[in-house]
């Protein structure tokens, strides 16, 4: 029979390789949940990785890959320092949505003034938005012990309806005709993040790639970053070299939401341009497959979000061109991170061949 056995360290070729077999696992059964469909699984393949980089319109979806991985990078560079620690973060998504509404609340706020520092407020806005709501989980957790998780993800239904209440009441347009949703921020130049929309260039994008910088020297140069990647591995070494566990836990919490909350001003100041119902397109629990998937290195979580933006064009592309439902691409997308922690076991366990005892 087959069994686990324990490595007694863990296997660094297998954790390089994970990834890259998740990936193939996810092209392979993707591709026979879209046969099922009644599709061409080499088309379909083809249309989500191959077309939106060297397809024939690729000179249009190539600038999105900008605008969609930049989010995921932001917020999945947040999320990676507190899963380093042992700190669950699961609550981004609510985060990303209070970073948007306070950001464009600032600068609606300002409407319809011309000034440079519109803009910056709003960004101050949103990361203190997205800093607030990650304090709730994390102030819990360090004076009565609860549990982050499940606060944390608790708290998006309660930002989902607070955004519906904005959307409907304090933040409507007033000459929006009684439609729901805020001001068009892209028609108002002082709060707009767009670098250059043919480009794919928001100011959201150049803040993923500080992020990816900081996050490294953090990790890397630092001490705060030497106690994170310590505690995560060994908790009670950590609380003898000094550690503080809940200023660790509200440093990672306050990051972590920080971040989300800047992705969500990024967002609402550029691609999305206005505060609606269903601004929420789930970039929160989508960066938690980027974390993993690039094992939270920075440098891999960069690679991991273009790709995982990569199966958001390309997935638009193929339910548009071949009518594959929108639920098939998610589940496509949740198979990455299936495999990916499958797979992951491989790293820490191998697989050996026992013969059974004769009784």
């Amino acid at each position: 029979m087959i069994v686990l056995e324990k490595r007694p360290q863990p296997s660094r070729a297998w954790s390089l390789a994970t990834p890259v077999l998740a990936v193939v696992a996810t092209m392979v059964f993707g591709g026979l949940l879209f046969a099922l469909l009644g599709k061409n699984p080499v088309e379909a393949i083809r249309t989500i990785f191959w077309d939106p980089l060297f397809g024939e319109f690729a000179f249009y979806y190539r600038p999105q890959l900008l605008v969609k991985g930049a989010p995921l990078v932001l917020i999945a560079i947040g999320l990676s320092l507190g899963f380093k620690a042992g700190i669950w973060n699961i609550g981004a998504e609510g985060q990303y949505i209070m970073g948007a509404i306070c950001g464009a609340a600032v600068g609606l706020a300002f409407y319809p003034l011309d000034a440079w520092y519109v803009f910056p407020l709003m960004v101050l806005g949103g990361a203190l938005g997205g800093w607030a709501w990650a304090m709730i989980p994390g102030i819990l957790k360090v004076r009565f012990g609860t549990n982050e998780i499940l606060v944390s993800l608790m708290l998006v239904y309660v930002a989902e309806q607070l955004l519906a209440s904005m959307s409907l009441g304090l933040l409507k347009n007033p000459e929006g005709f009684g439609f729901p949703g805020s001001r068009n921020l892209n028609d108002y130049p002082s709060a707009s993040s767009w670098i250059s929309q043919d480009l794919g260039m928001h100011w959201g994008v150049v803040a993923a790639f500080i992020a990816v910088i900081f996050a490294y020297v953090l990790l890397n140069r630092h001490m705060a970053g030497f106690h994170i990647r310590l505690t995560g591995d060994a908790p009670r070494a950590a609380r003898f070299a000094g550690v503080h566990p809940g200023r660790l836990i509200l440093f990672c919490l306050g990051v972590s939401g920080a971040l989300a909350g800047l992705a969500g001003l990024f967002e609402v100041a550029g691609p999305a341009g206005q505060i609606t119902i269903d601004f929420n397109t789930g970039y929160g629990f989508t960066a938690i497959i980027v974390a993993f998937l690039g094992r939270l290195h920075p440098v891999g979580i960069l690679l991991a979000g273009g790709l995982m933006a990569l199966t958001y064009i390309g997935g638009e592309a193929a339910q548009s061109q071949m009518a594959l439902p929108a639920a098939a691409i998610q589940v496509f997308q949740g198979m990455l991170l299936f495999f990916l922690l499958a797979l992951d076991l491989l790293t820490n366990y191998r697989l050996r061949l026992k013969t059974r005892e004769v009784a």
